[in-house]
């Protein structure tokens, strides 16, 4: 057959090519990819020029020697056509090198298709993630650098924020502080603070605080690694709280049932006496006396009218549920302002929480809401009063209503011979101590 140039084998279909290979006598063809079997091609008709040209026109080329499979065979032909086996044996070793070569090309083509969308993705998304990379540094370093100083403003769940604006109001460039930091730094209501903050993540709207440097001027560890604050000393109370005004409910406890900063009060009674009402306009009066008093109001288990009226009142509640709520989220508002006032005492002022109604909070909890309560001396104290259905114990002034007197709407229903307050002489003196067993005698008779 004449001899083919490559280009024509390259224009030519696998077909022919296959054609011309198993014409030629070119073992193994079909496993072939199409440039090797050219090469293959190309070789063969070259050796059989070659063969052409020495044996000259007229000779006869000689017979191609054919290989023979099995081990006779091959044995035979080492005897007889040591030439012929010889130059069969290579090609027959190529092949298992070439199959595997095209397992690997094979292959290599698929991992390359399969991973070709990934590649697509990752290069469509470089861009950004090259320029996040690039603002990382600058951002972090920013976030590091930036230190803030605000007033602590407390939330009811425990949280708080550092208001920078002037006079502390609520602004954007407010910095959250989480309820852990509150509880660990022991911050109240218009601390000065100052730390580094943190840039808002995607799904936050302010700053965060990332940790407390000062606390009103003095360093954070300073501040909070005093005494705990149930482990101050606790004195029986001494400076009354002298109410004033006209209230005649207010008058009869600020005389015969008589209580003062650091005091365990108890509002005692049953239903429909009057407990609530009396400890409105006790908190009516606790917020006209002065400034340095910390007034909060906590409302649990109670009655949503009361609510209304509470929140429409001068002394709005720091929190407030109403009886549907569960007896553990009443007990923890209620443990929430306790250690606001713990906070305010431990650092020598005087705080009140005036608490409605310690009846559906779990015993331990009310028990443990009372006995907070302390006059730290020479130093600050925490007052605690508290509407029950009867005194829990240990309270320091018992103030006790009558059914029957509420009964005929003779209010205060104060029941002097129920009530009571521990070493009065303390708060109102010797003279106003026998005032006070006067008006029990009277009562008794």
């Amino acid at each position: 057959m004449p001899v083919l140039e490559r280009s024509a084998l390259a224009d030519s279909p696998l077909a022919d090519l296959h054609a011309i290979a198993s014409e030629l006598g070119i073992d193994g063809f079909r496993r072939l990819r199409k440039e090797e079997l050219i090469d293959a091609i190309v070789a063969r008709q070259s050796g059989d020029a070659a063969g052409d040209e020495e044996a000259g026109p007229g000779d006869e080329a000689p017979a191609r020697p054919r290989r023979r499979r099995g081990g006779r065979g091959r044995a035979r032909d080492r005897d007889e056509e040591p030439e012929a086996v010889a130059a069969a044996e290579p090609e027959a070793d190529e092949r298992p090198a070439r199959r595997e070569r095209g397992a690997r090309e094979r292959g290599g083509r698929e991992r390359e298709e399969r991973a070709k969308p990934a590649r697509e993705r990752e290069e469509r998304a470089k861009p950004a993630r090259e320029r996040e990379e690039r603002a990382k540094p600058a951002r972090e370093r920013e976030e590091r650098d930036r230190t803030v100083e605000g007033v602590v403003e407390l939330a009811e769940n425990g949280s708080g924020f550092l208001r920078l604006g002037k006079g502390g109001k609520p602004s954007d460039d407010d910095v959250y502080v989480s309820a852990a930091q509150v509880r660990r730094c022991e911050l109240v209501d218009g601390d000065r603070v100052s730390g580094p903050v943190r840039q808002p993540r995607r799904s936050e709207r302010f700053s965060s605080l990332v940790r407390v440097d000062t606390i009103n001027g003095r360093l954070a560890d300073e501040v909070s690694d005093g005494v705990r604050f149930d482990e101050l000393p606790a004195a029986f109370p001494t400076e009354r709280f002298a109410f004033g005004g006209d209230d005649e409910t207010v008058q009869v406890v600020e005389f015969l049932t008589p209580f003062g900063r650091g005091s365990r009060v108890t509002i005692a009674g049953a239903a429909h006496t009057g407990k609530s009402e009396t400890l409105r306009r006790l908190a009516h009066a606790l917020a006209g006396l002065d400034d340095e008093l910390e007034l909060a109001v906590v409302l649990v288990g109670a009655r949503p009218e009361e609510i209304a009226e509470w929140r429409e009142g001068p002394v709005k509640p720091v929190a407030a549920l109403s009886f549907a709520a569960s007896g553990d989220a009443q007990a923890q508002a209620v443990e929430r302002a306790i250690d606001q006032g713990k906070r305010v005492a431990a650092r020598g002022g005087h705080a009140a929480v005036l608490i409605d109604t310690l009846q559906g909070l779990p015993a331990a909890a009310a028990r443990k809401a009372l006995a907070a309560a302390r006059n730290i001396p020479g130093s600050g104290s925490l007052t605690v009063v508290a509407t029950a259905a009867a005194p829990y114990g240990g309270e320091t002034t018992i103030v006790a209503l009558d059914m029957a007197l509420a009964g005929e709407r003779r209010f205060p229903a104060v029941n002097l011979l129920a009530s009571r307050t521990l070493r009065p002489e303390l708060l109102v003196g010797d003279a106003g101590a026998a005032a006070i067993a006067e008006a029990v005698r009277e009562q008794a008779g």
